[in-house]
Formats: C-alpha cells, sequence, structure tokens
C-alpha cells in the first residue's frame, strides 16, 4: 500500500500554452498605428516571400525522393543490354594495305 501519494494534474502543456495565447489576444487593446504604403508593400512582399520558401522547401523534402524512386523503378524495369569486354569476342585487326608482303 502506497501512503500519502498526491493525485497528479494531467493537463496537456498545449492546452495551458493555448490558454495563454487566448486570454493575452483578448485582453490586447487596438493600436492606433499607420502602415504607409512602403511598409504594407515591404510586409505583403516579405509574406509572399516566406510562403514561397516554406512551399519550395516542402516541394524539396517530397518530390527529390519521389524522383529518385522512380528512377530506381525505371532502371529495375529495364534489362541490361551492355555486354562486359570479358564477354566480347576478340576481333582480329583490319589489314590496312601499309605493310610489306612477304
Amino acid at each position: 500500500m502506497i501512503a500519502n501519494r498526491r493525485p497528479t494534474i494531467t493537463a496537456s502543456p498545449h492546452l495551458a500554452t493555448a490558454l495563454a495565447a487566448a486570454i493575452v489576444a483578448l485582453a490586447a487593446t487596438p493600436a492606433a498605428a499607420y502602415a504607409g504604403p512602403g511598409a504594407g508593400l515591404s510586409m505583403i512582399g516579405s509574406l509572399i516571400a516566406l510562403v514561397g520558401a516554406v512551399l519550395a522547401g516542402i516541394f524539396g523534402f517530397i518530390w527529390f525522393p519521389v524522383k529518385r524512386l522512380l528512377k530506381r523503378r525505371k532502371a529495375a524495369a529495364e534489362p541490361v543490354i551492355a555486354e562486359t569486354p570479358a564477354e566480347t569476342p576478340a576481333k582480329p585487326a583490319a589489314d590496312t594495305g601499309t605493310g610489306t608482303q612477304p
């Protein structure tokens, strides 16, 4: 028998983080700030670059392994036709006509 065992709280740490984020978002007051056209276009350009970089990274992680897999399948499907040098018979040298006849 275990004596003096305390009950444990099994709340998820993600729940605590979400609750803290909700409290901060609800407690925020509106900012009276102005983002001019230059700053606005810079923010939009940065957001587009960030999204493009994330998509390029995802594309790279997905496409290149798929490309390698397709290359292996294609190589396995094609029969090997090339002969090794040991299997090819030796050809006699052709007479060029420059040598002397006995």
